[in-house]
């Protein structure tokens, strides 16, 4: 129904359902945080992992639950977020040393998000597709 977008395009503005879209004002909506480890926040590591989801109802609310739970978390996947937004902070790039103190990774968790970035480059890009328009994340 749509086309694939970027993760932080994924998740709908405030105040607006994350399934059907429709707006959510004044208290009116639901709101519930899953795993996710696609989910990087912009600035807070703490953060990382979960996404915050916001519907106008409790079943519609249900239904995203529902995606994301069904949605595997891959450590690998979650590494790989957190190197990509350290690298957006220093676009001039980062020897392995600085990047484990900017990521607080470890050696071999850098090199697991290497080889699964190496092997999902397509997610790399952050192409995927949100559970409001009926199709399947890119493997």
């Amino acid at each position: 129904m749509g086309e694939a977008i970027e993760p932080e395009e994924a998740e709908p503005l405030p105040g607006m359902c994350g399934l059907c879209g429709a707006s959510v004002v004044d208290g009116t909506g639901v709101h519930a945080i899953v795993p996710d480890s696609s989910a990087i926040h912009v600035h807070d590591p703490a953060l990382d992992g979960n996404r915050s989801l916001t519907a106008c109802s409790t079943a519609h609310l249900g239904e995203l639950q529902q995606h994301y739970h069904a949605r595997p978390f891959v450590n690998a996947e979650l590494w790989a977020g957190k190197i990509a937004r350290a690298l957006r902070r220093h676009p001039e790039g980062l020897s392995r040393e600085r990047l484990v103190a900017e990521t607080g990774l470890n050696l071999l968790q850098i090199d697991a998000a290497a080889n699964w970035t190496n092997h999902h480059p397509r997610h790399h890009h952050h192409h995927r597709r949100t559970p409001h328009n009926d199709t399947p994340e890119t493997p």
